[in-house]
């Protein structure tokens, strides 16, 4: 008799999954054990409306990305200003270079606006009752556990990025402190229409944050569970931390991970899975690190660690600086040093 292990079984036989949790009873039973297929998903009908409204918000995620890399900022001619304050062509120059940056910067958080709203139709869909748990969402609405996976990936860029580019709260710093003496002098200025003072305000606040996006994304599912009183917050919580668990066992799984076509879809996978432990560290009330956390950490970790290391590098940096509980007294102490 041919024997099959228990992944290879699934791998042919996967609506067996249930049955074979069942006879083997692991310790871990909630793992879920399925291939969520990020390369092809494709939405059924009853996924296609929400996957159309968050597809239009994807569509624009890269040009975003492209746009904030290519972000050199104005630090020579605001440098140039400041030095020289009584010369009247360098704070012009300076201020032209500027405002059309301030454009930029404010493009990017209204477009961190639009990933909320679009997290929340997501979550709407990925938590209500239409099936009795979440690896069954997740499991057979793929294509939006694709999208959410895709919003993850995205947020953790975009705050990399961010994280390693100083001149953006310099320029916009400057804009404002420009903008307030222009005031004073009730010296008219063709860039407020650009950002009044409210906005400013917003913005200003968004990108004082280390990670903006995944603030926005925590802040907003942690108002979706508070707006949606008569959904357990569980139902939020195990959505994210299953998904954390499907990407760590396709990662670990060589019969999952052989049927990625590329070797981007594994980074993309690792990128999620670690956007996701840090979503749940916010939004769950004790965090990803407690013993009651459902997130396996020590084996998210160890996957982590088994890739090469110039590969995940900054992931795991995401876990030690930008998680909300790791270095609280309840987290294990071997996670701690696993992270050290």
């Amino acid at each position: 008799i041919h024997f099959l292990t228990k992944n290879h079984f699934l791998y042919r036989y996967p609506n067996m999954g249930n049955l074979l949790k069942v006879l083997t009873c692991t310790d871990l039973e909630q793992e879920p054990n399925f291939f969520l297929d990020f390369e092809n998903a494709q939405p059924t009908e009853a996924e296609r409306e929400v996957w159309e409204q968050v597809d239009v918000v994807l569509k624009d995620a890269k040009g975003i990305l492209d746009e904030l890399q290519a972000y050199k900022g104005a630090g020579q001619e605001i440098r140039d200003a400041i030095q020289n304050p009584n010369d009247e062509a360098l704070q012009e120059q300076a201020w032209a270079a500027v405002v059309p940056l301030v454009g930029k910067l404010k493009k990017f958080y209204e477009f961190s606006q639009r990933l909320e709203a679009a997290l929340h139709s997501l979550l709407g869909a990925l938590t209500n009752e239409t099936y009795s748990d979440p690896t069954q969402h997740l499991e057979r609405e793929q294509a939006l556990a694709k999208q959410f996976a895709e919003i993850l990936h995205f947020t953790l860029r975009f705050d990399e990025l961010k994280m390693t580019n100083p001149a953006i709260q310099n320029d916009f710093s400057y804009y404002r402190r420009t903008l307030s003496r222009m005031r004073i002098n009730n010296v008219p200025a063709e860039g407020e229409n650009e950002v009044n003072n409210e906005l400013a305000n917003r913005i200003s606040l968004f990108y004082a944050d280390a990670t903006p996006m995944l603030k926005t994304l925590s802040d907003g599912t942690t108002k979706f569970v508070s707006e949606n009183k008569t959904l357990p917050i569980e139902n939020t919580t195990d959505c994210l931390s299953t998904m954390a668990s499907v990407c760590k066992v396709m990662l670990e799984t060589p019969e999952y991970r052989s049927r990625f076509t590329s070797e981007e879809t594994v980074s993309f996978c690792l990128r999620v899975m670690v956007g996701v432990i840090i979503l749940y560290d916010y939004v769950h009330p004790v965090g990803a690190f407690a013993k009651s956390s459902k997130i396996d950490m020590k084996g998210c970790i160890k996957v982590l660690k088994d890739q090469p290391q110039n590969s995940v590098e900054g992931l795991l940096n995401a876990l030690r600086y930008t998680t909300k509980h790791l270095n609280d007294e309840s987290t294990n102490k071997t996670i701690k040093s696993m992270l050290q």
